[in-house]
Protein backbone atom coordinates (compact mmCIF):
# COMPACT_ATOMS: atom_id res chain seq x y z
CA UNK A 1 0.00 0.00 0.00
CA UNK A 2 0.92 3.46 -0.35
CA UNK A 3 0.97 6.14 3.08
CA UNK A 4 0.64 10.30 1.67
CA UNK A 5 1.51 12.87 4.08
CA UNK A 6 0.09 16.14 3.45
CA UNK A 7 1.32 19.13 5.72
CA UNK A 8 -1.60 21.56 5.81
CA UNK A 9 -2.61 24.77 7.66
CA UNK A 10 -6.20 24.89 8.80
CA UNK A 11 -6.96 28.86 8.61
CA UNK A 12 -6.89 30.83 11.71
CA UNK A 13 -6.05 27.16 13.16
CA UNK A 14 -2.91 25.39 13.11
CA UNK A 15 -1.21 22.94 11.31
CA UNK A 16 -1.90 19.45 10.98
CA UNK A 17 -0.70 16.36 8.97
CA UNK A 18 -3.28 14.41 6.88
CA UNK A 19 -2.06 10.79 6.29
CA UNK A 20 -4.09 8.98 3.92
CA UNK A 21 -3.60 5.11 3.19
CA UNK A 22 -4.57 3.14 0.24
CA UNK A 23 -4.05 -0.35 -0.86
CA UNK A 24 -4.72 -1.19 -4.60
CA UNK A 25 -4.54 -5.06 -3.46
CA UNK A 26 -7.29 -5.17 -1.26
CA UNK A 27 -8.84 -1.41 -1.41
CA UNK A 28 -8.35 -0.75 2.31
CA UNK A 29 -8.39 2.94 2.93
CA UNK A 30 -7.45 4.87 5.96
CA UNK A 31 -7.00 8.60 6.50
CA UNK A 32 -5.71 10.20 9.94
CA UNK A 33 -5.20 13.65 11.24
CA UNK A 34 -2.83 14.57 13.28
CA UNK A 35 -1.36 18.06 14.96
CA UNK A 36 1.93 19.26 13.88
CA UNK A 37 2.15 22.11 16.02
CA UNK A 38 3.22 21.79 19.23
CA UNK A 39 1.82 20.65 22.79
CA UNK A 40 -0.53 23.22 24.55
CA UNK A 41 0.79 24.25 28.34
CA UNK A 42 -2.67 22.76 29.49
CA UNK A 43 -4.70 19.80 28.87
CA UNK A 44 -8.75 20.48 27.92
CA UNK A 45 -11.67 19.04 28.62
CA UNK A 46 -14.78 19.62 26.73
CA UNK A 47 -18.17 17.96 28.55
CA UNK A 48 -21.02 18.35 25.95
CA UNK A 49 -24.94 17.40 26.42
CA UNK A 50 -26.47 16.03 23.68
CA UNK A 51 -29.98 16.26 23.68
CA UNK A 52 -31.19 16.51 19.79
CA UNK A 53 -29.60 14.84 16.76
CA UNK A 54 -28.36 17.78 15.44
CA UNK A 55 -25.91 17.34 18.69
CA UNK A 56 -24.69 14.40 16.75
CA UNK A 57 -23.49 16.46 13.72
CA UNK A 58 -21.13 18.62 15.88
CA UNK A 59 -17.71 18.14 14.34
CA UNK A 60 -14.93 16.99 16.81
CA UNK A 61 -11.11 16.94 16.50
CA UNK A 62 -9.92 14.09 18.52
CA UNK A 63 -5.60 13.89 18.32
CA UNK A 64 -3.78 11.05 19.67
CA UNK A 65 -3.66 10.01 23.23
CA UNK A 66 -6.94 11.71 23.80
CA UNK A 67 -9.80 9.94 25.61
CA UNK A 68 -13.98 10.20 24.54
CA UNK A 69 -15.95 9.33 27.90
CA UNK A 70 -19.54 8.52 28.23
CA UNK A 71 -20.46 8.56 31.96
CA UNK A 72 -23.95 7.38 31.40
CA UNK A 73 -22.47 3.92 30.48
CA UNK A 74 -19.33 4.33 33.15
CA UNK A 75 -17.28 3.78 29.99
CA UNK A 76 -14.46 5.71 28.12
CA UNK A 77 -12.55 4.88 24.75
CA UNK A 78 -9.01 5.72 24.08
CA UNK A 79 -7.65 7.11 20.94
CA UNK A 80 -5.13 5.79 18.72
CA UNK A 81 -5.01 7.99 15.77
CA UNK A 82 -6.35 11.37 15.82
CA UNK A 83 -9.40 12.41 13.31
CA UNK A 84 -11.38 15.02 12.14
CA UNK A 85 -14.76 13.37 12.27
CA UNK A 86 -18.43 14.11 14.14
CA UNK A 87 -20.27 13.28 17.72
CA UNK A 88 -22.17 10.31 15.70
CA UNK A 89 -18.68 9.47 13.58
CA UNK A 90 -17.19 8.83 17.35
CA UNK A 91 -19.58 6.57 18.25
CA UNK A 92 -19.87 5.14 15.22
CA UNK A 93 -16.15 4.29 15.07
CA UNK A 94 -16.29 2.84 18.55
CA UNK A 95 -19.10 0.65 17.95
CA UNK A 96 -17.37 -0.75 14.43
CA UNK A 97 -13.83 -1.66 16.68
CA UNK A 98 -16.05 -3.44 19.08
CA UNK A 99 -17.41 -5.21 16.36
CA UNK A 100 -14.33 -6.00 14.79
CA UNK A 101 -13.53 -8.90 16.86
CA UNK A 102 -17.02 -10.45 18.07
CA UNK A 103 -16.65 -13.17 15.77
CA UNK A 104 -14.07 -14.55 17.59
CA UNK A 105 -15.33 -13.58 21.28
CA UNK A 106 -17.99 -15.80 20.72
CA UNK A 107 -16.21 -18.98 19.80
CA UNK A 108 -13.42 -18.31 22.75
CA UNK A 109 -15.64 -16.60 25.53
CA UNK A 110 -19.21 -16.50 24.17
CA UNK A 111 -20.29 -14.54 27.64
CA UNK A 112 -17.56 -11.86 27.12
CA UNK A 113 -19.18 -11.62 23.65
CA UNK A 114 -22.81 -11.23 24.84
CA UNK A 115 -21.88 -8.78 27.51
CA UNK A 116 -20.13 -6.42 24.31
CA UNK A 117 -23.12 -7.01 22.46
CA UNK A 118 -25.58 -5.69 24.93
CA UNK A 119 -23.07 -2.47 24.84
CA UNK A 120 -22.99 -2.19 21.44
CA UNK A 121 -26.70 -1.88 21.33
CA UNK A 122 -26.73 0.84 24.15
CA UNK A 123 -24.16 3.06 22.00
CA UNK A 124 -26.60 2.35 18.99
CA UNK A 125 -29.39 3.70 21.33
CA UNK A 126 -27.21 6.80 21.99
CA UNK A 127 -27.69 7.69 18.48
CA UNK A 128 -31.49 7.39 18.20
CA UNK A 129 -30.72 10.72 20.97
CA UNK A 130 -34.22 8.80 22.86
CA UNK A 131 -32.82 10.37 25.83
CA UNK A 132 -30.06 13.09 26.87
CA UNK A 133 -26.42 11.86 27.80
CA UNK A 134 -23.11 13.30 28.31
CA UNK A 135 -20.18 12.74 26.00
CA UNK A 136 -16.42 14.09 27.10
CA UNK A 137 -13.44 15.06 25.20
CA UNK A 138 -10.39 14.97 27.38
CA UNK A 139 -7.16 15.79 25.20
CA UNK A 140 -3.94 16.20 27.24
CA UNK A 141 -1.94 18.00 24.38
CA UNK A 142 -4.87 20.85 24.35
CA UNK A 143 -5.47 20.33 20.61
CA UNK A 144 -9.03 18.68 20.77
CA UNK A 145 -12.44 20.26 20.17
CA UNK A 146 -15.89 19.91 20.05
CA UNK A 147 -17.86 22.46 17.42
CA UNK A 148 -19.88 25.48 19.09
CA UNK A 149 -23.13 25.76 17.12
CA UNK A 150 -24.23 29.16 19.15
CA UNK A 151 -20.36 30.59 18.50
CA UNK A 152 -19.67 33.37 19.18
CA UNK A 153 -21.71 33.16 22.17
CA UNK A 154 -21.64 30.89 24.70
CA UNK A 155 -23.23 27.20 24.41
CA UNK A 156 -25.18 26.32 27.57
CA UNK A 157 -24.50 22.58 26.41
CA UNK A 158 -21.03 22.74 26.09
CA UNK A 159 -18.78 23.27 28.79
CA UNK A 160 -14.66 23.78 28.60
CA UNK A 161 -11.84 23.91 30.99
CA UNK A 162 -8.46 23.62 31.13
CA UNK A 163 -6.27 21.49 33.23
CA UNK A 164 -2.95 21.35 34.37
CA UNK A 165 -1.33 17.52 32.83
CA UNK A 166 -0.25 14.45 35.42
CA UNK A 167 3.36 13.58 35.37
CA UNK A 168 1.97 10.50 33.87
CA UNK A 169 0.47 12.17 30.80
CA UNK A 170 3.43 14.63 30.40
CA UNK A 171 5.63 10.95 29.83
CA UNK A 172 2.62 9.67 26.97
CA UNK A 173 2.89 13.00 25.19
CA UNK A 174 7.03 12.86 25.49
CA UNK A 175 7.62 15.11 28.01
CA UNK A 176 10.64 14.54 30.28
CA UNK A 177 9.80 13.88 33.36
CA UNK A 178 10.63 16.54 35.67
CA UNK A 179 13.57 16.64 38.16
CA UNK A 180 12.70 16.88 42.02
CA UNK A 181 14.66 19.48 43.32
CA UNK A 182 15.69 20.86 46.92
CA UNK A 183 13.14 23.68 48.00
CA UNK A 184 14.82 27.03 48.05
CA UNK A 185 15.15 28.36 51.49
CA UNK A 186 14.59 32.48 51.34
CA UNK A 187 13.73 34.79 54.29
CA UNK A 188 10.36 35.59 54.14
CA UNK A 189 10.83 38.98 54.67
CA UNK A 190 12.87 39.69 51.03
CA UNK A 191 10.85 37.85 49.24
CA UNK A 192 9.03 41.02 47.96
CA UNK A 193 12.35 42.64 47.00
CA UNK A 194 13.99 39.88 44.93
CA UNK A 195 12.76 37.78 42.15
CA UNK A 196 13.10 33.96 42.37
CA UNK A 197 14.24 32.12 39.71
CA UNK A 198 13.76 28.15 38.82
CA UNK A 199 14.13 25.77 35.91
CA UNK A 200 11.39 24.67 34.10
CA UNK A 201 10.62 22.81 30.43
CA UNK A 202 9.77 25.09 27.50
CA UNK A 203 5.99 23.93 26.86
CA UNK A 204 6.82 25.07 23.30
CA UNK A 205 10.45 23.47 22.54
CA UNK A 206 11.15 21.10 26.05
CA UNK A 207 14.27 22.92 26.64
CA UNK A 208 15.11 24.06 29.98
CA UNK A 209 14.54 27.98 30.69
CA UNK A 210 13.98 30.10 33.30
CA UNK A 211 10.88 30.88 35.62
CA UNK A 212 11.08 34.39 37.34
CA UNK A 213 8.72 34.85 40.20
CA UNK A 214 8.14 37.84 42.42
CA UNK A 215 5.65 39.50 44.67
CA UNK A 216 3.83 42.87 43.31
CA UNK A 217 1.62 44.82 45.31
CA UNK A 218 -0.81 45.82 43.21
CA UNK A 219 -1.91 49.59 43.79
CA UNK A 220 -5.48 49.85 45.52
CA UNK A 221 -5.54 46.51 45.15
CA UNK A 222 -3.68 43.67 46.67
CA UNK A 223 -0.90 41.35 46.34
CA UNK A 224 -0.37 38.74 43.60
CA UNK A 225 2.50 36.74 42.78
CA UNK A 226 3.73 37.41 39.16
CA UNK A 227 5.47 34.45 37.19
CA UNK A 228 7.16 35.15 34.18
CA UNK A 229 8.54 32.36 31.40
CA UNK A 230 11.17 33.41 28.83
CA UNK A 231 12.69 31.14 26.13
CA UNK A 232 15.54 32.17 25.03
CA UNK A 233 16.28 29.02 22.54
CA UNK A 234 12.41 29.35 20.48
CA UNK A 235 11.29 32.87 22.21
CA UNK A 236 8.54 31.97 23.78
CA UNK A 237 6.95 34.02 26.46
CA UNK A 238 4.25 33.78 28.71
CA UNK A 239 2.60 34.82 32.38
CA UNK A 240 0.70 33.70 35.06
CA UNK A 241 -0.74 35.52 37.79
CA UNK A 242 -1.71 34.30 41.02
CA UNK A 243 -3.78 36.11 44.29
CA UNK A 244 -1.54 35.97 47.65
CA UNK A 245 -4.69 37.10 49.81
CA UNK A 246 -7.04 33.72 48.85
CA UNK A 247 -10.86 33.92 48.08
CA UNK A 248 -12.19 37.04 49.35
CA UNK A 249 -15.49 37.72 51.21
CA UNK A 250 -17.29 38.97 48.56
CA UNK A 251 -17.35 38.89 44.65
CA UNK A 252 -16.44 42.14 42.61
CA UNK A 253 -17.40 43.65 39.52
CA UNK A 254 -16.03 46.11 37.18
CA UNK A 255 -17.68 47.94 34.54
CA UNK A 256 -15.79 49.90 32.09
CA UNK A 257 -16.55 52.75 29.69
CA UNK A 258 -13.96 52.10 26.77
CA UNK A 259 -14.34 56.09 25.10
CA UNK A 260 -10.40 57.42 24.60
CA UNK A 261 -7.22 55.40 23.97
CA UNK A 262 -6.11 55.75 27.42
CA UNK A 263 -9.03 53.50 28.58
CA UNK A 264 -6.86 50.83 26.28
CA UNK A 265 -3.76 51.16 28.42
CA UNK A 266 -5.72 50.51 31.63
CA UNK A 267 -3.89 47.64 33.74
CA UNK A 268 -6.00 44.79 34.24
CA UNK A 269 -5.95 41.69 36.46
CA UNK A 270 -8.20 38.69 35.47
CA UNK A 271 -8.65 35.86 38.31
CA UNK A 272 -8.81 32.25 37.75
CA UNK A 273 -12.85 32.60 37.65
CA UNK A 274 -13.37 35.97 36.23
CA UNK A 275 -15.67 35.86 33.13
CA UNK A 276 -15.64 39.16 30.57
CA UNK A 277 -19.00 40.60 28.94
CA UNK A 278 -19.40 43.40 26.12
CA UNK A 279 -22.89 44.04 25.91
CA UNK A 280 -22.93 46.25 22.93
CA UNK A 281 -21.41 43.05 21.24
CA UNK A 282 -23.10 40.47 22.86
CA UNK A 283 -20.27 38.66 23.28
CA UNK A 284 -19.32 37.21 27.15
CA UNK A 285 -16.68 34.61 28.14
CA UNK A 286 -16.75 31.42 30.55
CA UNK A 287 -15.93 31.81 33.81
CA UNK A 288 -11.92 31.08 33.66
CA UNK A 289 -11.52 30.45 29.94
CA UNK A 290 -8.77 33.59 29.66
CA UNK A 291 -6.85 31.74 32.56
CA UNK A 292 -5.26 34.43 35.30
CA UNK A 293 -3.48 37.54 33.25
CA UNK A 294 -1.76 40.46 34.29
CA UNK A 295 -2.04 42.65 31.03
CA UNK A 296 -3.55 45.94 29.82
CA UNK A 297 -7.32 46.47 28.50
CA UNK A 298 -6.01 46.19 24.56
CA UNK A 299 -4.51 42.65 25.69
CA UNK A 300 -7.56 41.34 26.74
CA UNK A 301 -9.46 42.42 23.96
CA UNK A 302 -6.70 40.94 21.81
CA UNK A 303 -7.17 37.40 24.24
CA UNK A 304 -11.38 37.54 23.54
CA UNK A 305 -10.35 38.11 19.71
CA UNK A 306 -7.97 34.95 19.45
CA UNK A 307 -9.64 32.47 21.52
CA UNK A 308 -12.77 33.40 19.56
CA UNK A 309 -10.77 32.31 16.61
CA UNK A 310 -9.02 29.37 18.16
CA UNK A 311 -12.41 27.80 19.79
CA UNK A 312 -14.17 27.53 16.78
CA UNK A 313 -12.28 26.06 14.14
CA UNK A 314 -14.19 24.67 12.23
CA UNK A 315 -16.37 28.25 11.60
CA UNK A 316 -13.13 29.46 9.26
CA UNK A 317 -11.70 28.19 5.92
CA UNK A 318 -13.36 25.92 3.15
CA UNK A 319 -14.82 23.42 5.58
CA UNK A 320 -17.32 25.81 7.52
CA UNK A 321 -20.98 25.20 6.47
CA UNK A 322 -22.38 27.29 9.47
CA UNK A 323 -22.93 30.79 7.27
CA UNK A 324 -24.86 32.71 10.21
CA UNK A 325 -22.41 31.47 13.24
CA UNK A 326 -19.18 32.39 10.40
CA UNK A 327 -20.51 35.76 9.74
CA UNK A 328 -21.66 36.36 13.09
CA UNK A 329 -18.32 35.26 14.71
CA UNK A 330 -16.55 37.07 12.15
CA UNK A 331 -18.51 40.64 12.75
CA UNK A 332 -17.39 40.42 16.54
CA UNK A 333 -13.85 39.73 15.63
CA UNK A 334 -13.71 42.75 13.45
CA UNK A 335 -15.75 44.60 16.34
CA UNK A 336 -12.97 43.95 18.66
CA UNK A 337 -10.06 45.11 16.28
CA UNK A 338 -12.32 48.23 15.66
CA UNK A 339 -12.02 48.79 19.56
CA UNK A 340 -8.02 47.58 19.58
CA UNK A 341 -7.27 50.32 17.14
CA UNK A 342 -9.25 52.68 18.93
CA UNK A 343 -11.95 53.40 15.86
CA UNK A 344 -15.14 52.11 17.87
CA UNK A 345 -15.91 53.87 20.88
CA UNK A 346 -18.68 53.97 23.76
CA UNK A 347 -18.55 50.38 24.52
CA UNK A 348 -18.17 48.46 27.85
CA UNK A 349 -15.70 46.12 29.19
CA UNK A 350 -17.59 44.57 32.58
CA UNK A 351 -15.64 41.60 34.43
CA UNK A 352 -17.47 39.48 37.35
CA UNK A 353 -15.04 37.92 39.81
CA UNK A 354 -16.93 35.71 42.05
CA UNK A 355 -13.70 35.14 44.22
CA UNK A 356 -12.93 38.95 44.29
CA UNK A 357 -9.97 38.49 42.65
CA UNK A 358 -9.56 40.38 39.79
CA UNK A 359 -8.56 44.18 39.15
CA UNK A 360 -9.00 47.21 36.62
CA UNK A 361 -7.24 50.59 37.54
CA UNK A 362 -8.43 53.50 38.03
CA UNK A 363 -7.18 56.61 36.66
CA UNK A 364 -8.29 58.72 39.13
CA UNK A 365 -6.12 57.02 41.64
CA UNK A 366 -7.92 56.91 45.46
CA UNK A 367 -10.78 59.28 43.47
CA UNK A 368 -13.71 57.58 41.98
CA UNK A 369 -13.44 57.46 38.38
CA UNK A 370 -16.24 58.66 36.07
CA UNK A 371 -15.77 55.79 33.62
CA UNK A 372 -14.91 53.03 35.81
CA UNK A 373 -17.68 51.40 38.34
CA UNK A 374 -16.67 48.87 40.97
CA UNK A 375 -19.54 47.04 42.54
CA UNK A 376 -18.84 43.80 45.53
CA UNK A 377 -21.64 41.04 46.12
CA UNK A 378 -22.54 38.41 47.48
CA UNK A 379 -21.64 35.10 46.08
CA UNK A 380 -24.92 32.60 45.54
CA UNK A 381 -25.06 29.15 46.42
CA UNK A 382 -24.17 28.05 43.19
CA UNK A 383 -20.49 30.04 42.80
CA UNK A 384 -19.74 28.88 46.53
CA UNK A 385 -20.16 25.43 45.59
CA UNK A 386 -17.98 25.80 42.33
CA UNK A 387 -15.60 27.50 44.72
CA UNK A 388 -15.78 24.91 47.41
CA UNK A 389 -16.73 26.74 49.98
CA UNK A 390 -20.17 25.29 50.58
CA UNK A 391 -18.27 22.27 52.09
CA UNK A 392 -15.39 23.84 53.92
CA UNK A 393 -15.76 24.51 57.78
CA UNK A 394 -13.30 26.99 59.29
CA UNK A 395 -15.15 27.55 62.62
CA UNK A 396 -14.28 26.32 65.37
CA UNK A 397 -10.75 24.80 64.81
Amino acid sequence: GVTRLLLTRIPNFREVIVASFSCPHCGFENRTVDPAGTVKDKGNLFVLDVRSKRDLNRRILHPDHSEIRIPSLDSSFPISTGSVTTVEGAITHIINNLNELQPERKVADPKQAELIDEFIEKLKKLLTVETHFTLELDDPSGNGYIENLRAPLNDPQLKYTQYVRTPEQNEKLGYQAEEQTEPVQEDASNLKDTVSVFQVQCPNCHSNCPTNMKIVDVPYFQEVILMAINCDFCGYRDNEVKPVAGICKKGKKYRLLITEEADLSRDILIGDDASLVIPELDLQTQSGTLGSRFTTVEGVLGLMRDQLKNMNPFLFGDSADNDDSREKLTTVCASLEEIISGKLKNVHLEICDPTGNSYLQSLAGSEPDPRLEVTEFERTFEQNEELGLNDMKTENY
